[in-house]
């Protein structure tokens, strides 16, 4: 029986034995780790809140600086997979470290430079920094933790990032009111510096299991069907959530009749629930992954069209909009697991590829969600378009479900013979 990779098997074929193992308490790399997610959430959107400023500095229009955001989003998608086939022979522990460096000085380069242009390249640098700590992070992540307790390690990554929109963001944008637009780069890149430090210290050594694999082998996962289900369905929950949070202001003010000053309170109550969410569907993920990548898709569906039907009523709204956050991105930590094990002996690919399906659909739902806004819908186009493409999320989570079943119902032969994708799965006792 090999035992290539194991520590990133799906919960889903866990043995009964090995989720009694589950530890108690994950090690502590995975909240240095979430550190590190949390100051790459933070500088993603921490220049929402300083446009006007930077705008300004910068002799741009608002709608110009907006660039230095959408810059960002395509360094993500682009980057992730493309630094994890260029870091592929070095050690995962010395890629965070640099992508980290990298991530600093790119904040500096922002903090000094005048030119709209350098800024633009030294965003898009940053996002490629990004998207290698990222994708890295995340193996490394799963393995520390073990199989049993991968989707929870996961979670706990990943709400570093949901933190930072409820803590690093407000904060970014509060310093930049003090101290000007640039002070914030500089704590980032001070922050980054130090991270290093700490990603050396406790992040362990390559196991010897860990082998140089050429890209050959790494693009060989793209052939795994239910990788490609898993990446979907990571853009539709991600486009579906976000395409009505980026215009849930006018939502807000137009329809619900909400203040413009207790907008803020609304979005961190969603930040909150996001956090509480990426936590609690990380712990159930590792019990329940199908159940709970499908249950996240069917409410956040039902919860956006709620939104759609009450959203003139500010009570009701206010709600439905932390509820959202706790359902909507729950099922993250899951899919990010599923894919990894899905892309078989390109964990780091698979990782990768999840953080540009989140992005993708981060970017193209929100692009729709705007045609939307601007037709005769209004103010509730957004939420319309969420609605039917969180609803779309079912079809990729249902199928990985039925596919899973059919799998562990058949012979061990007859499962391979049919298509098992991932040659991991094959390697690992079936049962729980």
């Amino acid at each position: 029986m090999s035992t290539r990779a194991g520590a990133f098997d799906a919960p889903g074929d866990m043995r009964v034995e090995d989720r009694e193992r589950s530890p108690t308490r994950l090690p502590p790399v995975v909240y240095v780790l979430a550190l590190g997610t949390f100051l790459m959430g933070t500088t993603e959107f921490v220049v929402a809140g300083l446009l006007p400023e930077m705008a300004g500095d910068l002799r741009v229009s608002v709608a110009r600086a907006g660039l230095l955001i959408t810059v960002f989003a395509v360094g993500m998608i682009v980057g992730a997979p493309l630094m994890a086939m260029l870091t592929l022979r070095l050690p995962r522990r010395l890629t965070l470290v640099l992508a980290l460096g990298v991530f600093a000085v790119g904040h500096v380069i922002v903090a000094l430079g005048s030119s709209f242009a350098l800024l633009l390249a030294a965003r898009f640098l940053t996002a490629l920094a990004t998207g290698a700590f990222w994708a890295v992070a995340n193996v490394v992540a799963a393995r520390a933790a073990g199989p049993a307790a991968s989707s929870r390690a996961l979670g706990v990554v990943g709400s570093g990032a949901m933190l930072a929109n409820v803590v690093g963001v407000p904060l970014g944008a509060f310093a930049g009111q003090l101290a000007g637009w640039r002070g914030p780069f500089w704590a980032l890149a001070v922050l980054g510096a130090a991270a290093m430090g700490l990603i050396a210290r406790h992040v362990p050594h390559d196991g010897p299991d860990h082998q140089a694999v050429s890209i050959r082998s790494e693009l060989s996962a793209l052939r795994s069907g239910r990788l490609w289900l898993a990446l979907a369905a990571c853009a539709t929950t991600t486009g579906g959530v976000l395409s009505t949070y980026t215009y849930i202001s006018p939502l807000l003010t137009d329809r619900a009749g909400l203040a413009a000053g207790l907008v803020p309170l609304v979005l961190g109550g969603f930040g909150a629930g996001a956090l509480a969410g990426f936590l609690v569907g990380g712990r159930l993920g590792d019990v329940r992954p199908h159940a709970t990548t499908i249950m996240a898709a069917a409410a956040t569906t039902v919860l956006l069209l709620a939104l759609c039907l009450l959203s003139g009523f500010a009570a009701p709204t206010v709600v439905l909009v932390a509820l959202l956050g706790l359902f909507g991105l729950g099922a993250n930590p899951v899919l990010i697991s599923l894919a990894v094990r899905f892309a078989g002996r390109a964990p780091t690919l698979g990782s990768a590829l999840t953080v540009s399906a989140f992005n993708f659909g981060t970017a193209a739902g929100s692009w729709i969600a705007g045609l939307a806004l601007d037709s005769t819908l209004g103010a509730t186009g957004p939420a319309v378009v969420g609605t039917v493409i969180a609803a779309l999320t079912l079809i990729p989570t249902i199928t990985i479900a039925v596919t899973h079943n059919r799998r562990r119902s058949a012979p061990p032969a007859a499962s391979e013979v049919a298509g098992d994708i991932c040659p991991l799965s094959a390697d690992r006792p079936r049962g729980g």
